[in-house]
């Protein structure tokens, strides 16, 4: 019997630096995304080969500034060191905020939701983001923001998921679909 896949032709949007994004981030809910039925596009600030933290290779088609999220179901940041380009960028902000108004799937991994904080779609709600004993620099982002910081693995608040790091990307692929699938009356919950 023939088995609806869960995102099946639905439009997916991954944002990685133009070097150093982290491999597992965007490798492993890429392939988990991709197996339920995505069409999947990704994007830097450049286009063109892109090399991550552990040397893995991604194609980016699409450059940021010309990203339309009206084209997008869901659109993921991805972290590593490389994500810090997007801190400040005006591109990445806009694409976050209209996601965010259009209550479509807004994800960030590891210190990528420092972007979303910095975009100013973080105040109020819950999040997580990368830390460490030693920097904790990601997290005061994100209070400076008004974001109830959790120190969860993954959160899901609505539309927006964010996951602090690359051992749970496969978590945060399934957390991805979760919020996809849930309905915007259960979202408030």
């Amino acid at each position: 019997m023939f088995e609806e896949k869960k995102l099946s032709k639905k439009n997916v949007l991954f944002i990685i630096g133009s070097k150093n994004f982290r491999d597992e981030e965007y490798f492993v809910p890429f392939e988990i995304l991709q197996k339920e039925g995505a069409i999947i596009t990704t994007a830097s600030s450049i286009e063109g080969e892109v090399i991550g933290v552990e040397g893995g290779e991604a194609r980016s088609t699409l450059a940021l500034k010309q990203v339309n999220t009206k084209d997008f179901d869901i659109i993921i940041f991805v972290g590593g060191n490389g994500a810090s380009e997007y801190f400040e960028n005006d591109d990445a902000h806009k694409i976050a905020q209209e996601m965010a108004a259009k209550h479509k799937v807004l994800a960030a991994i590891c210190i990528a939701p420092v972007i979303l904080a910095k975009a100013g779609v973080l105040r109020g709600k819950k999040a997580t983001v990368w830390s460490s004993l030693l920097d904790k620099s990601g997290a005061k982002e994100l209070k400076e923001a008004g974001c109830n910081v959790e120190d969860k693995r993954v959160v899901i608040d609505g539309k927006i998921v964010t996951a602090d790091g690359p051992a749970v990307a496969k978590e945060f692929a399934e957390a991805i679909i979760v919020a996809f699938l849930s309905k915007e009356d259960e979202e408030e919950s």
